[in-house]
């Protein structure tokens, strides 16, 4: 297991795999079974728009990435910091404080609200990359053959397989994702095994935070 990293009393599920994986579905079947789940991308959405967020990449970048309405142009900070090292990590440095914060600040809401949660679910693209699984009690790696994920994203976001190669070299190799994850659950077409797989994650790591009691 990566480790007792409870909040609340709760165990933290990390979910990791490759881009396009189906991470959010995974996600989506543990909030169906009761678990509080954090979208990072939500939360790094919700970050782009804030006013000291705006204004300091509008320093850094000039107005080619600001919308008329003096909002991010989201895609165009993709293509800057997709293409740039150097941009990427000040970009993250900006951003990642800011999502981690408002991260907590979720599970301090939802614990709050709702003490019968069974677990908190972190769905994050770059799990591994920020050291977030080392504040995780399990890991769960989604396992998708790459045809699957390829025809995802090229439906979802345009993307070639050049593109998805290209942008998956800047994160860690799955390979290494997987070894070091605590169950690796398969993603294929089949909807009802994948939340089979789910049920059978969560019902194992909660017998074993009980008998850890």
């Amino acid at each position: 297991m990566a480790g007792r990293h409870v909040y609340a009393g709760k165990p933290i599920l990390g979910i990791a795999g490759g881009i396009g994986s189906g991470k959010s579905t995974v996600a989506r079947f543990l909030g169906e079974l009761g678990c509080f789940v954090v979208d990072s991308d939500e939360l790094a959405r919700q970050a782009h728009g804030r006013p000291e967020v705006v204004q300091t990449v509008q320093g850094w970048w000039g107005k080619d990435v600001i919308l008329p309405d003096g909002r991010l142009d989201r895609k165009a900070v993709a293509r800057r910091v997709f293409r740039d090292q150097k941009d990427r990590q000040k970009f993250e440095a900006l951003l990642h404080p800011l999502v981690n914060q408002a991260r907590d600040e979720a599970m301090a809401r939802a614990a709050a609200q709702n003490p019968k949660i069974p677990a908190f679910v972190w769905d994050s693209p770059l799990l591994f990359e920020t050291g977030l699984n080392t504040r995780c009690d399990v890991v769960i790696f989604v396992e998708t053959p790459l045809e699957q994920r390829l025809a995802r994203v090229r439906e979802s976001r345009g993307w070639d397989a050049a593109e998805l190669a290209r942008r998956e070299n800047l994160q860690w190799p799955l390979d290494k994702k997987r070894e070091i994850s605590d169950y690796v659950l398969v993603n294929t077409a089949d909807a009802d095994y994948a939340r089979s797989q789910v049920e059978e994650v969560l019902s194992r790591t909660l017998a074993r935070m009980t008998s850890e009691q």
